[in-house]
């Protein structure tokens, strides 16, 4: 018997896309996987993001095929007056717009959000911008390398180690920080106009949203203004903070309570460091993380992995084993949560995606709706054979 398919939360909300790469993709395929119906507009060379290897065919990079789910893919040339004037009748009952064109370019093309929303009123519209709008750097082009080094990203790792080189992330922060940040500010904007009638414009500029997200924690000491400190909060910042050696390979073993560092020190047999101030004043132990990590560094050669993890299980104390992305598939946990689907793609064959990672109890998130689009595979479907 075929299992019957929940409503969704975003059933009946369509979403037009004008983003491309990954912030504003990012945001849509979650949209999507909410149930949003996503139209994603794209330039007749298609979205950048298609190019970007490895690929089975031409124009559906694995990327691409990781960030697209749930959309269709119209082609128009925005270039042109006649496909400005399809786009405009998309928009006409559209509930989202969201454009990761620089404003002052829609702007040009009478694209504005005050244009729209005289033609469209119920229209929000989203800018997913590289920086705020009403800045000296409104203008300038922001991909996510150029944002982790402008927000103090890359220099984290000079704050730990003097003699470090800057560094970027080895994961595209900015612009899946970015995605994540646009759609919860879509699921707001339409809230307020379900609630108010009103619709307006969303501002989502990469910047300032990873800054903030830096900062959540960095400002420390720089939060009062009486008696400024430094900026960078110590506990990320030492060398030691780092995972430890066991005698066959690497683990994280992170008491964080007093009481869990006590449990670890009575079961690694320090009985001694149990009423020791670092163990039972957090005050005293934030100031001295440093050698209470190396502590650690230094008991974790005299066990297995195993052994550990066996050992912290017993004293309730937070562990995992360092693992590389290849072992993520074979995860006992991730397999039971079923986090890894395999899926069967039109033109692709059989690809393995993973499912959104929240779950509804009464209206599910799914990564199946729709396959990852072909360029212009819905340009007929959507705007008519005349069209096309």
């Amino acid at each position: 018997m075929k299992k019957e398919r929940k409503a969704s939360i975003l059933g009946g909300v369509r979403i037009v896309d004008l983003t491309s790469v990954v912030f504003g993709p990012l945001a849509t395929q979650m949209l999507g996987e909410l149930g949003a119906d996503v139209i994603k507009v794209e330039s007749p060379e298609g979205d950048l993001l298609r190019q970007v290897q490895p690929s089975r065919n031409k124009k559906m990079g694995a990327a691409f095929l990781g960030t697209n789910r749930n959309k269709r893919s119209v082609v128009l040339d925005l270039k042109t007056v006649d496909d400005q004037g399809r786009l405009r009748r998309l928009l006409a009952d559209a509930d989202v717009m969201i454009s990761s064109i620089r404003p002052a370019a829609l702007a040009r093309l009478s694209l504005d959000p005050e244009t729209l929303r005289r033609e469209n009123p119920n229209l929000i519209t989203v800018s997913a911008t590289g920086y705020g709008q009403d800045g000296p750097y409104a203008d300038r082009p922001a991909f996510d390398d150029i944002v982790q080094s402008v927000s103090g990203l890359a220099s984290l790792a000079a704050l730990r180690d003097p003699d470090a080189p800057p560094a970027y992330a080895p994961t595209i922060m900015a612009d899946k920080l970015g995605g994540v940040t646009a759609a919860y500010a879509v699921m707001a904007a339409l809230f307020h106009r379900e609630r108010t009638g009103e619709a307006q414009h969303v501002e989502v500029p990469m910047f300032e949203t990873l800054s903030s997200f830096l900062l959540v924690e960095h400002l420390d000491g720089a939060t009062f203004e009486e008696t400024p400190q430094d900026f960078g909060y110590a506990r990320m910042l030492v060398p030691h903070r780092r995972p430890v050696q066991t005698r066959d390979g690497y683990i994280t073993i992170l008491p964080y309570t007093n009481v869990q560092w006590a449990r670890f020190f009575q079961a690694v047999g320090r009985t001694d460091m149990v009423d020791h101030p670092w163990v039972t004043d957090m005050d005293a132990r934030s100031r001295n993380i440093g050698a209470v990590y190396d502590m650690v560094a230094e008991l974790a050669p005299t066990r297995t992995t195993d052994e550990w993890m066996e050992l912290m299980q017993q004293a309730d104390i937070p562990a995992m084993p360092v693992r590389n992305l290849a072992d993520l598939p074979a995860d006992p946990h991730l397999a039971a949560t079923s986090f890894f689907q395999r899926l069967d793609h039109p033109s692709e064959g059989t690809i393995w995606a993973t499912r959104p990672p929240v779950r509804f109890s009464a209206t599910p998130a799914r990564s199946d709706h729709r396959p990852a689009p072909r360029l212009g595979e819905h340009t007929a479907e959507i705007l008519g054979a005349g069209d096309d």
